[in-house]
């Protein structure tokens, strides 16, 4: 279950939930590339976390969907307004997935993929990953497999700059402790990127 983008240690969890995307931006981008409010909305390994919470508060009526392989949507077809992946669904894109989901999909029905796409403050903390990189250029999987991106620039908003950084020496240790080192406001940018595509 992907609950959460990050993968923290328990410390850092809580002060994470209270910090992320405040302003509600990752939902707005959703129901802008969507929409989901109102719609039903099959939302893959998204468990129990912050967006499949907001999605709710935005009206959305949500089916939970295990990631499995091959990929098995629980709902039936031509049944689902938007099909929403949360980092770790859609690694990529497989033919059979797509299938899958255009099964599941209305006629004008949404997929919407959730990856970070870092050039933020938590990208340098957090290593090389194909995110940051191949995916995002017109020669990865997504933008070269028919897929458009839509990046949303979110923030870890915390009260104080204590906060923060015992939110980035519980996280990310001393690299942490040495960027809140030089902040100067109670918050971390982060961006992600929503990968999006009509039914085929």
């Amino acid at each position: 279950m992907c609950a959460l983008p990050l993968d923290l240690p328990e410390p850092a969890v809580p002060a994470f939930l209270a910090a992320f995307d405040r302003a509600g931006k990752l939902v707005r981008g959703l129901e802008a590339l969507g929409p989901v409010g109102g719609r039903d909305v099959v939302v893959v390994d998204g468990g129990d976390g912050p967006v499949t919470r907001a999605l709710v508060a935005f009206g959305a009526r949500l089916t939970d969907a295990p990631l499995s392989a091959p990929l098995r949507l629980p709902v039936a077809e031509g049944s689902s307004d938007a099909v929403v992946g949360l980092w770790s669904a859609f690694r990529g894109v497989d033919p059979a997935d797509a299938a899958e989901v255009d099964r599941a999909l209305r006629p004008e029905g949404r997929l919407l993929v959730v990856h970070d796409y870092g050039r933020d403050d938590l990208a340098g903390l957090r290593g090389e990953r194909p995110e940051y990189g191949e995916w995002s250029q017109r020669s990865g999987p997504f933008l070269s497999g028919g897929f458009k991106v839509r990046v949303v620039h979110c923030w870890l908003e915390f009260e104080s700059l204590a906060e923060t950084a015992a939110f980035l020496g519980d996280a990310y240790g001393v690299a942490g402790a040495r960027l809140a080192e030089g902040l100067t406001r109670p918050r971390l940018s982060y961006n992600v990127a929503i990968y999006h595509r009509s039914r085929s």
